[in-house]
């Protein structure tokens, strides 16, 4: 393809509205430009976030039009995207200082911003001409920027817009988006937290009613709704919203998380009907497993609080609230658990009691009862949802009364089966990750930390006794498990084929923020399996697997940060869960293992190994995005968390944590990795107290960093062969990936590392740590060819080798026949999809310009591959970096978002030379390679 055309044609995709889904699926175009399959509930209600379609709502009907934030631009240059606190147009926030951001579409040769300026009103009529604050012409290309006017009012559309000016000074079309303020202060609640009882062993589930008359017409409605455990809010019959699991798991006693919800074509004049349905979630956890979930300090019978609050025409409000005029009865939902099941007796059923024809004089008087907490906050995230529906790929009818469903893939989620039968019929589904040698379903790998006190609580097993009614479906509403095998047995003849059990994917619906496609088709499937295991272990907070656990595991989750981060748009999630790491921190700075926890994990598992997430996870979602506000937020905590090691570390090296967790075969000294990890969260803490000017801070751990290299070097390196230790791989490779080698030793050890995998054969020796960094090490010194070697293993010991056993998602144990550590989905081992991007793509975020701002390009040519493509869609927009391989030329394309900039490293041998457009590129030489600059545009490379 002629240079020109191939330029133009990787620019279009740069802006393309089509993209790929999480789950590998063709492409999907969406109105708002994210590209991922959800789950729409027939409701259409809007709840804590709202994706803006063709026009945005004013809720005025003389109001002025409002760009859409997501059209196709109709200038040269236009601002698109626009984010309030990382979300499009998000309902209910309590920041009193509201984080915007924007991209912009621009498709000229060196784009940028030169300068913009944001405006905020109450009115988006008068937004241009009488804006409540401005923040007047700023000149820079910053594309995040916070709001400094006056203190916002809770309840509010705010109206909020940018305008930039181009590279070449021209003011651009203005773009408006807007937000909506919640609560903002606990003082502006005015329902009071009810319940049905205090009894936390009582099994069915609560539902709560109330009727209420709306005299006026009405304008617009919110429903404000925080609950202890988990609920279902119904509006006259019909659901609010299609979020599942609501609210997230946090530390109850600590924090308390409310949801928002547009409820207006919900309501109706006259009499309305509200229903909320409890279920125990993690608060009143009633199954018994090794992590005493049962015995968590906060452990109640559900509970919730709400303020429906409905603005009139007339311009009044009035708010319908949670208290002691509501009734209460318990449901068909006769046992729920987070962690094992849910069972339902449909014959319980009380059909309309969420409406208002429905007699509740039977029903019961709710109890007051106190906040779980003295802080309610407002959940601003991408919710979990029913993303993806999976019809079974088959069914094996083995007797007369079993039949087991394959989804023909592993999941985490919920499967719905609709069947008819007799009342009372008993059907049991019990959901597993694989069969035995008869083919029926086998827990052994999942259900070894299960603790049941009887036998009325099967694990992964859901109970639905049917009402005899016709033709009956049920779903749970209040659990969620790991599967991709469901076996349903039946007290009674039914009839079932293929075609009445679905599977539900479910998981925090982050958009996908990059693709990955290349010319070895295993690379395309660890990719996608690794996406897989990262979504199923996302519920509000990062897991470690979604059947056996569901905990919180904080090594798992800093190892996995930058595959999540490259392949999804995760802030929201994670600045969430660093809120738990604030609740859950000790005073002495201490961090329990799996976070949030009822009390486990303080004394086992932690550690700067695992628990260095204080650390890491801020630093990477600074490097990731641009946006100081989560590294600010944890900076006391993480320099509590460093001075605790260091009070138990004078000398410069720690023991604490667990080490390299399921090696293969070589096992490197907890001291070794433990050190690693605290020289890098030292290391982290200096860079961020220079960041915010605290010179003091600065000068202290920049010295303890120092004093641990020093250390570490000192008993581990033997400077003359360039070992360490004993010289395995996770040695090797975790002193030259965490930048403790000293520079003049780097290439020695890289050598060194480089003949250790030859002597493994080229495949993996590593445990968990390990995996973190030996595909890095080998790719950022000069061994990409072998790092890519090991990642493309078919064979025991590998990533690859999972997949050659049919894996669908990441496995949690090299060996798939050990006889413990076995889940079949777990992340652990995802770092090969962030290495994807930076081993064989080579792109990176650069610290001096975080955020993308400015790209680190550093391709890695591998033999092995004939093509590779990848794209991350950025804070600026998306960035390509593909390859091509024909004979014994390279074509290299580079798409750069407006506004950023990057520098190209070429990594070639003395005989290649760069050209561009058949003119050779002059080049710098680096460290690093051969740096060439480029700014935003596409641009195509010839290497031969």
């Amino acid at each position: 393809m002629h240079s020109t055309l191939r330029n133009l044609f990787l620019y279009l995709l740069l802006l393309s509205p089509f993209a790929f889904t999480a789950q590998g699926r063709e492409p999907v175009a969406t109105a708002n430009g994210y590209l991922y399959h959800k789950w729409h509930h027939s409701s259409g209600v809007e709840s804590g976030y709202h994706s803006s379609a063709n026009t945005v709502s004013t809720g005025r009907s003389n109001a002025a039009p409002v760009t859409d934030p997501y059209s196709p631009a109709t200038t040269a240059c236009t601002p698109i995207r626009l984010k309030c606190e990382h979300l499009p147009t998000p309902l209910g926030i309590d920041a009193v200082h509201p984080r915007f951001s924007w991209q912009l579409e621009d498709s000229r040769s060196g784009a940028r911003q030169t300068a913009y300026q944001i405006k905020v009103a109450t009115d988006s009529a008068t937004l241009g001409s009488h804006p409540l604050w401005t923040s007047g012409k700023v000149n820079n290309g910053d594309l995040l920027t916070t709001y400094q006017g006056k203190a916002l009012q809770p309840f509010t559309r705010y109206y909020w817009s940018v305008e930039i000016w181009d590279k070449d000074g021209q003011k651009t079309t203005t773009t408006q988006s807007w937000f909506e303020t919640g609560m903002l202060q606990q003082s502006n609640w005015k329902g009071s937290w009810i319940s049905d009882g205090d009894n936390v062993q009582l099994k069915p589930a609560g539902n709560f009613r109330k009727v209420f008359t709306a005299t006026k017409q009405i304008k617009s409605a919110r429903a404000y709704i925080a609950a202890a455990g988990l609920y279902e809010l119904y509006l006259n019959g019909q659901k609010a919203g299609n979020h599942r699991l609501d609210p997230m798991y946090t530390r109850f006693d600590r924090r308390t998380l409310y949801v928002t919800y547009d409820v207006t074509s919900l309501l109706q004049s006259g009499k309305n009907a509200i229903g909320v349905m409890l279920g125990n979630g993690w608060y009143n956890h009633q199954s018994t497993a090794v992590w005493n979930f049962h015995e968590a300090p906060w452990r109640g019978r559900p509970a919730f609080c709400l303020d429906l609050r409905i603005t009139y025409t007339d311009g009044s409000v009035e708010t319908i609230t949670s208290g002691k005029d509501w009734k209460t009865a318990l449901g068909p939902i006769v046992f729920n658990s987070i962690y094992t099941a849910e069972h339902y007796d449909a014959r319980k059923e009380q059909p309309g009691w969420n409406t208002t024809a429905f007699d509740d004089s039977k029903w019961k008087d709710v109890i007051n009862r106190s906040a779980p907490s003295n802080h309610i906050v407002s959940q601003q995230l991408y919710p979990i949802e029913n993303v993806e529906e999976i019809p079974a790929a088959s069914v094996a009818h083995l007797n007369d009364s079993t039949w087991v469903y394959d989804l023909g893939r592993n999941i985490a989620g919920v499967s719905r089966i609709r069947v008819s039968g007799a009342a009372g019929t008993v059907i049991k589904l019990k959901h597993g990750e694989q069969l035995d040698k008869k083919g029926f379903v086998d827990l052994s790998n999942i259900v070894v930390h299960y603790r049941p006190t009887d036998d009325t609580d099967p694990f992964q097993t859901d109970i639905f006794i049917l009402s005899g009614k016709g033709e009956e479906t049920f779903m749970p509403r209040f659990n969620y498990k790991g599967f991709q095998y469901v076996e349903v047995t039946s007290s009674a003849p039914v009839t079932l084929n293929k075609d009445n059990l679905t599977g539900f994917f479910m998981h925090s619906n982050v958009p996908p923020t990059g693709h990955i496609h290349g010319s070895d088709t295993m690379i395309n499937k660890l990719w996608w399996a690794t996406n897989n295991a990262y979504l199923s272990n996302l519920f509000g907070y990062p897991t470690d697997c979604p059947q056996r656990e569901k905990n919180g595991w904080t090594g798992d989750a800093q190892i996995a940060i930058e595959t999540g981060l490259y392949n999804f748009d995760g802030i929201t999630i994670y600045e969430k869960w660093l809120a738990d790491h604030r609740d859950e921190q000790q005073p002495n700075g201490v961090l329990p293992s799996i976070i949030p926890t009822g009390g486990w994990g303080y004394e086992w598992g932690n550690g700067p190994d695992w628990t260095s997430t204080i650390a890491i996870i801020p630093w990477n979602i600074y490097l990731f995005y641009g946006d100081t506000t989560l590294l600010s937020d944890s900076y006391d905590n993480m320099r509590r968390y460093v001075d605790r090691i260091t009070a138990i570390s004078p000398n410069g090296l720690t023991t604490w944590g667990l080490g390299d967790w399921v090696p293969v075969k070589s096992k490197s000294p907890v001291e070794f990795t433990s050190s690693a990890y605290y020289y890098a969260d030292a290391l982290i803490l200096a860079k961020a107290a220079k960041l915010f000017g605290k010179t003091a801070d600065y000068t202290k751990y920049s010295a303890l960093a120092e004093k641990i290299k020093t250390a570490f070097n000192k008993k581990y390196l033997n400077t003359d062969t360039g070992i360490y230790g004993e010289g395995v791989q996770t040695e090797q490779s975790v002193a030259l990936y965490w930048g403790l080698v000293p520079e003049a030793m780097k290439s020695k050890v890289a050598d060194k590392l480089a003949k250790r995998v030859a002597a493994d054969n080229f495949h993996l020796d590593v445990g968990l740590l390990g995996t973190k960094s030996i595909l890095n090490a080998l790719s950022e010194n000069g061994y990409a060819d072998v790092a890519y070697k090991v990642a493309a293993q078919r064979t025991f010991p590998s990533w690859g080798w999972w997949i050659m056993s049919g894996a669908t998602t990441l496995f949690e144990n090299w060996d798939i026949n050990a006889s413990s550590d076995l889940s079949r989905n777990h992340i652990m081992f995802g770092e090969i999809g962030a290495w994807m991007y930076k081993g064989i793509a080579g792109i990176k975020p650069d610290e001096a310009a975080p955020g993308f701002k400015n790209i680190l390009l550093s391709p890695g040519f591998v033999e092995g591959l004939d093509h590779f493509e990848a794209s991350h869609e950025s804070p600026y927009g998306k960035i390509v970096s593909s390859w091509k391989r024909n004979g014994n030329t390279i074509t290299y394309n580079v798409a750069v978002p407006p506004n950023a900039s990057a520098d190209v490293f070429f990594n070639i041998s003395p005989t290649q030379k760069i050209y561009e457009n058949n003119k050779p590129v002059i080049t710098q030489t680096t460290g690093k390679g051969l740096r060439y600059h480029v700014t935003a545009g596409t641009r195509e490379f010839q290497i031969r």
